[in-house]
């Protein structure tokens, strides 16, 4: 489908408050769930997204959405309509279902279809990733398990879950009788659906106010205004076919050699396509690493967003010039039933994303970007166990306290807090202060690492290291890491950043250096140190301008040493040791020597 030229006499004012008033619409429904959320990863570190999908099945907004769980999201509205030809007002439906258009079993989406005067005009979908989804481990990201059978989780095929507006309390009662923590579980059910409901009545009065044929001319000019937009960004684009491989770590037992991911992007300027082959991959594996279409969709296109630049509108619109080449059976295409997708979101999701921006980079100077964090350390570790403060009751959530370091640019430097590419900076970090309230734990320090970030002419984000451990006996650990041997790269020159790493401590000395999956279980007196990675940097670092390298040393970014052997920028420093400037002649002697 094709950009038509009869949408592009909208008003182009009424275009702009028409998508704005769609946007404040899905930022109402990410309030509704923030503020009544129970989980710490769905209110807290916001691992959810809200979207509007036309009745035609197109992404409308994603606004504040995870692209990992959004960009797919034309599937799962395609899925509900197969299952559900006959949808009536007030129906609600749960989907976790990775076969049928989710991301991974983990991401419960609540898709509620909107009516007006009969007509399914809109599908409004909330998507949360639980504390816990009934895996026969403690873990929402289940990567040993060998297919869904041995993974466990409950899964909801688009099984309908409200009639008339009224809950289907067998359902709800499955939940509750296999998840660990039923109570949280059923608040954020109540959450999401609220969630979704809101966007039901907020759509309801957008269409009563500017009436169905007008807000359906806007559907389409929307959505092909915004592939007009995507069209010019890749016209600009200089023709080029380029690879990458990117690694996932060795993991043990069930992927003991690691793994390569490997994508193909075809720029072509004269369609205005960017097409990123993924064929050319291993097929599925017996563990839980598998992709589901919607997942490697959303970060094959993310890869490709991420370098257009501008604003682009998030929505199919855009996505009409980024095409995916996928086959079945393939770890890193299309699933084939019953191998799990149980960690979807993450590992091969994030190595490709940053693998489709970085080969872009090859375009020339000004293009792509460098490859940004892809280790998720035990600080977002899926924690268990009995808390003593409540009479040993059961307890099950996710950590959230990583950051993770931003790739950089030709334009700027890398975020701090970026989390992961899968979440592009939308997640946020936990409270600590909330998270030991809630939780039985104690978290000891928690600190950006100085000179962890790629140098660069534009620097990465910097890597976070955090430790934790029990308040008492019998914290459960479950982590999933990559990212310990494998740094995110830099471009044109751009340094890559400092691996992550996950350390095991008794009475503060360091016992182990833990692997890339881990089921630890630890005593009053240990805790854990992990440390993600920063971003990788973009351009030749000794062309960063020195005034921004003193900064960086005076905010603790980076290192007095760094400066001097990386950068090749001389400081002058007071009586106390502190930078106070750049001493310019030596810079530029030891900027010439180099």
């Amino acid at each position: 489908m094709t950009a038509s030229n009869q949408n592009v006499k909208f008003d182009p004012v009424l275009l702009a408050v028409m998508a704005n008033r769609i946007d404040a619409i899905v930022r109402e429904m990410t309030s509704t769930v923030v503020l009544t959320a129970c989980s710490s990863v769905i209110g807290m570190a916001r691992d959810f997204s809200c979207a509007i999908l036309t009745a035609d099945h197109d992404l409308l907004s994603a606004a504040d959405g995870l692209p990992v769980h959004t960009f797919g999201g034309s599937l799962q509205g395609k899925h509900l309509a197969k299952a559900h030809p006959n949808l009536r007002e007030g129906d609600a439906f749960l989907n976790n279902d990775p076969y049928s258009g989710n991301s991974h079993p983990a991401d419960h989406t609540f898709l509620v279809p909107v009516f007006h005067e009969g007509k399914h005009v809109f599908t409004t979908a909330v998507k949360c990733h639980q504390a816990d989804c009934g895996n026969s481990l403690p873990t929402t990201y289940h990567a040993s398990a060998k297919d869904i059978y041995e993974e466990g989780a409950l899964i909801f095929p688009m099984v309908k879950v409200q009639s008339d507006y009224k809950d289907n309390s067998d359902i709800v009662r499955m939940c509750r009788s296999r998840i660990r923590v039923p109570d949280q579980w059923h608040g954020d059910f109540l959450s999401g659906i609220s969630a979704a409901r809101a966007g039901e009545r907020a759509l309801k009065g957008f269409v009563e106010q500017f009436g169905w044929e007008k807000v359906q001319a806007f559907n389409e000019a929307w959505l092909d205004y915004s592939e007009r937009r995507a069209l010019a960004a890749i016209k600009d684009l200089p023709k080029a076919v380029v690879q990458r491989t990117g690694r996932i770590d060795p993991l043990e037992e069930f992927l003991p050699e690691g793994l390569d991911v490997n994508a193909t992007v075809h720029v072509e300027p004269e369609e205005g396509l960017i097409t990123i082959d993924l064929r050319d991959n291993v097929d599925c594996l017996n563990n839980g690493l598998n992709q589901t279409e919607a997942t490697v969709t959303a970060m094959a296109i993310t890869g490709v967003i991420n370098c257009l630049g501008g604003d682009l509108p998030l929505n199919s619109g855009t996505f009409r010039r980024i095409k995916v080449q996928l086959r079945e059976n393939c770890a890193v295409g299309l699933p084939q039933f019953p191998h799990s997708c149980s960690v979807a979101t993450t590992m091969i999701a994030d190595t490709l994303g940053n693998i489709v921006q970085h080969a872009l980079t090859d375009l020339g100077y000004g293009y792509g970007i460098a490859e940004g964090n892809l280790c998720l350390p035990a600080s977002t570790a899926v924690i268990s166990g009995k808390d003593f403060r409540m009479s040993d009751a059961d307890y099950v959530n996710q950590l959230f306290l990583m950051g993770g370091g931003g790739p950089a640019s030709a334009s700027g430097d890398g975020i701090n807090y970026y989390i992961v590419p899968g979440g592009a900076g939308v997640c946020y970090r936990d409270s600590v202060e909330i998270d030991e309230q809630r939780l039985p734990i104690l978290v000891h320090s928690m600190g950006l690492v100085a000179g962890s970030a790629g140098a660069g002419m534009r620097r990465g984000g910097l890597g976070t290291r955090v430790e934790f451990g029990p308040r008492g006996d019998g914290l459960t650990v479950m982590a999933l890491t990559n990212g310990s041997e494998t740094a995110p790269r830099g471009a044109h020159g751009g340094l890559a950043s400092f691996p992550g790493a996950n350390l095991r401590l008794k009475a503060g000395q360091i016992t182990e250096t833990l692997g890339g999956y881990i089921v630890e279980t630890l005593a009053a007196d240990e805790t854990l140190v992990s440390v993600d990675s920063g971003g990788g940097g973009y351009g030749d670092p000794t062309t960063r301008n020195p005034e921004l390298v003193l900064e960086d040393v005076l905010e603790r970014y980076e290192t007095p040493e760094r400066a001097r052997d990386v950068y090749k920028v001389s400081l002058i420093y007071d009586e106390f040791g502190d930078a106070v400037a750049v001493d310019k002649q030596a810079t530029e002697r030891a900027r010439a020597g180099h």
